[in-house]
């Protein structure tokens, strides 16, 4: 019998769980796999071979009392709060899974403490690698005690100050984008949709994480080129003083979303992994507004989209109209080709198939005779 592979998700949007089931999709039919997270309902579709195992949601829960709250964090982790009956749980449950299983490979997605426990417990463990500032000790340690790491991106996208040793052990999947839709061209996706052919057409992605697309800006650039149609896919934050106009239209979400990529002349859209191999796959022309994410995720990878010359940025959105109109100008410079070169609709199939042969290389073989001597310090 194959050994199983178990994957540790992030609850924190569907991007990690879309991923997840992208990968393992391509597993071979007999081999186990099971998923733990604090989201499970975002496995409701997923496939029946997939056990998934609820783990506490731990966001919000205080801490028992101002001691243990005023203990600081060590630096070789990130979030630790002391005295949290669910943390233990959350840490005993992955612990039991991964021996009652004898699970062959763990996959986190994400978290630098769950990559070292997976050590801890003698068990080997593969990270998904997320851009950002992640030169702390503990994101460090935490990559060097799994085994392999893989990159959803393409390795142009990769930091310039990321260490050789670590490339090393990094698999670069091509953007791995989870969405199915076929891309229609141009003009199918504009009669789909009911928008005229000749008019410039600028599409505002927004998603669900963070604190949200800002309206107040999107009116400013309303104004600024009145001639295009603005529309807005998903939610944003109103300060309340905003006026509306006629040529900014707001969806909500959209349930065909590829559609309204391949209709624009432009789309307006954050950092996030899915959402910028989403454009790549429609091979759009893209204005990156990266949002606050810890350790700088969503701007470091702004900046290799830039460099690359895949999209254009600003370092805020504009708030007069010159400031639009330059920014766009830029973006319809861009060659669409760059970033969807990006995209490679094979990622998925890619990053399983590295992690089970991974898993089978690592068990393959006789047990070794020598007992290993643990030192006492």
């Amino acid at each position: 019998m194959k050994k199983p592979i178990a994957f540790f998700v992030h609850h924190q949007g569907r991007g990690h769980a879309n991923r997840t089931m992208a990968m393992a999709e391509h597993f071979s039919k007999d081999r186990p796999v099971s998923v733990l997270t604090a989201g499970p309902e975002h496995f409701a579709k997923a496939d029946p071979r997939i056990e998934v195992i609820a783990l506490p949601n731990m966001i919000g829960e205080t801490v028992p009392t101002p001691r243990l709250f005023a203990e600081p964090t060590p630096s070789v982790m990130h979030c630790v709060p002391l005295g949290l009956p669910s943390m233990r749980r959350t840490m005993r449950t992955i612990v039991d899974h991964l021996d009652d299983r004898d699970v062959g490979l763990f996959v986190v997605d994400v978290s630098a403490e769950i990559g070292m426990l997976g050590r801890i417990v003698s068990t080997p463990t593969v990270q998904i690698r997320m851009h950002g500032d992640r030169s702390d000790v503990g994101h460090i340690g935490s990559y060097e005690a799994c085994v392999g790491m893989i990159a959803p991106f393409d390795a142009r996208l990769e930091q310039d100050d990321y260490p050789q040793a670590l490339r090393a052990k990094t698999i670069y999947t091509g953007g791995l984008c989870t969405t199915r839709d076929a891309v229609p061209t141009r003009q199918a996706a504009r009669t789909k949709l009911g928008l005229a052919d000749d008019r410039k057409v600028i599409l505002v992605l927004t998603g669900g994480g963070g604190s949200g697309t800002p309206l107040a800006p999107l009116t400013i650039a309303a104004r600024a080129v009145p001639d295009a149609l603005w529309l807005v896919a998903g939610p944003v934050h109103r300060e309340g003083h905003e006026t509306d106009f006629a040529n900014l239209k707001e969806l909500g979400w959209v349930e065909n979303v590829t559609d309204h990529i391949a209709a624009a002349d432009i789309v307006v859209a954050s950092a996030g992994d899915n959402t910028v191999h989403e454009i790549a796959r429609a091979g759009a022309k893209f204005v990156v507004m990266p949002e606050w994410r810890y350790f700088a995720e969503q701007h470091r990878k702004a900046e290799a989209l830039v460099a690359l010359g895949a999209a254009v940025t600003a370092p805020a959105w504009p708030g007069d109209y010159r400031g639009w109109q330059q920014l766009l100008d830029a973006a319809e410079a861009i060659d669409p080709a760059i970033l969807h070169a990006l995209h490679d609709p094979d990622a998925a199939r890619k990053a399983a198939n590295w992690l089970e042969t991974l898993c089978d290389d690592l068990w393959q073989g006789t047990a070794v005779n020598e007992t290993p001597r643990l030192k006492v310090v």
